[in-house]
């Protein structure tokens, strides 16, 4: 991998993280009006993808990182996908990258709007959660149950991940 001149995240778009998984914002569905007119629903914008046990909605409460941000852990989910929503109206950077013989190929930035939410693929070689503003609360739904659900890869060098200003 080939890293000596770092990566620069870029923003979000469905179009350009479909390999990865899928974008949760709105506008992507047509929504369904409910509660007597005054609450539109935008139902089913992630694909979950769950190997046996179940799915669970969990809060994970990450530290505020900065940019330029080292990025030297990836992990994937071999038996589910793994979602994450801003509990606030915050940025967060999502790092990825598509699979080479069971290692990790040249990693991918996405910067993340506060009104946007990811879900990463089974499967898909991700950095840890890394959130840029707000106070780092987020709703993750992902699998709950056991087995090896968590495989990690340490990169030798540091990547160093920008944003496009």
């Amino acid at each position: 991998m080939d890293n000596s001149n770092g990566i620069t995240a870029k923003p979000l778009t469905a179009k350009d993280f479909a390999p990865f998984g899928d974008v949760i914002e709105l506008g992507t569905v047509e929504p369904t009006i409910i509660n007597d007119g005054a609450c539109n629903r935008y139902s089913d914008l992630a694909q979950l993808d769950i190997v046996s046990g179940k799915t669970g909605i969990s809060l994970f409460h990450a530290d505020i990182r900065e940019i330029p941000y080292r990025l030297s852990l990836l992990e994937r989910h071999p038996l589910g996908s793994q979602a994450f929503v801003p509990m606030e109206n915050a940025t967060f950077l999502v790092t990825v990258a598509e699979d080479k013989d069971g290692q990790p190929g040249q990693p991918v930035a996405f910067l993340v709007g506060g009104d946007q939410g990811v879900n990463i693929r089974r499967n898909t070689w991700h950095g840890v959660l890394t959130p840029l503003s707000g106070n780092g609360l987020f709703a993750v739904i992902d699998r709950i149950g056991a087995g090896e659900n968590l495989e990690e890869h340490r990169l030798d060098e540091p990547v160093l991940v920008n944003v496009v200003n």
